[in-house]
């Protein structure tokens, strides 16, 4: 393990991942932002009254997140069975540790908003486009597809989620505004992985940028509707959620897919 403050991206490749897919890695990680926080909340962070439509509509959005996360604790969980080492492996595992926390927290401020069952609350309000993209990524993840499964999981879901968290964050209570930003910093550890893992095999594997190009078209739908959805409870003006979506499209353009 490198000593705190040493650059990790100064290391030979193999290095790196050995060093950036560690336990030891992610507690220092982790360990910067969450340390002073209670359930994703700082000490110092005031409640701000809402209102009863915005509490509504803030629950509604809270309960779709809750919808995500649950796909990303479920598709991280599959994955590290079918992870092709064991290096990967310890990665995701941190990975799933991640999701069930983002869980975690997202029921516990449904609890603060009063809502006494999350999960009746989460399975009435359910986005239906979210719960298909659900359903499709643990079917790749059941099929043990690896490469279209990390793909589905930690480029589409993953870059979903940074962005509109990230969106809604700058409009937020301040209390939801800390829950979202911990969480946002975790997401972007997971894009990293998935945008590593899968770029060394497209250099190497036409057929695979073919066939993930694919899955993307069939997702994309899916993935733009839910994030409408969301920006629309949030309130965002309709001329100002294409640039989200155009976001989220830009991060999965990294890899090579327009």
């Amino acid at each position: 393990m490198a000593d705190p403050g040493t650059d990790v991206h100064a290391f030979a490749p193999d290095r790196f991942i050995e060093e950036v897919h560690s336990f030891e890695f992610w507690f220092q990680a982790v360990e910067g932002y969450l340390s002073e926080t209670r359930y994703g909340r700082r000490p110092e962070t005031p409640d701000v009254r809402l209102d009863d439509a915005e509490r509504d509509r803030l629950v509604t959005v809270l309960c779709n997140y809750c919808v995500g996360e649950t796909a990303a604790l479920e598709g991280a969980s599959g994955l590290v069975a079918i992870a092709p080492n064991r290096l990967t492996k310890i990665f995701l595992s941190t990975q799933v540790v991640d999701e069930g926390r983002h869980l975690e927290v997202l029921l516990h401020r449904l609890g603060d908003l009063g809502v006494a069952s999350p999960e009746a609350e989460i399975e009435k309000r359910a986005s239906r486009s979210l719960l298909a993209f659900k359903k499709r990524l643990l079917d790749l993840v059941a099929g043990k597809d690896w490469e279209a499964a990390i793909f589905a999981q930690n480029v589409i879901l993953e870059a979903l989620e940074f962005t509109v968290f990230q969106a809604h964050a700058e409009t937020a209570d301040p209390v939801t505004r800390d829950v979202l930003l911990g969480i946002v910093k975790d997401e972007r550890r997971h894009i990293g992985f998935g945008e590593n893992e899968l770029g060394r095999r497209l250099k190497t594997s036409p057929t695979t940028r073919v066939r993930l190009g694919a899955i993307q078209r069939e997702l994309d739908p899916l993935v733009l509707a839910a994030c409408d959805e969301t920006l629309a409870q949030l309130g965002t003006p309709r001329s100002e959620r294409p640039e989200v979506g155009r976001s989220y499209l830009a991060a999965v353009e990294r890899l090579g897919f327009a």
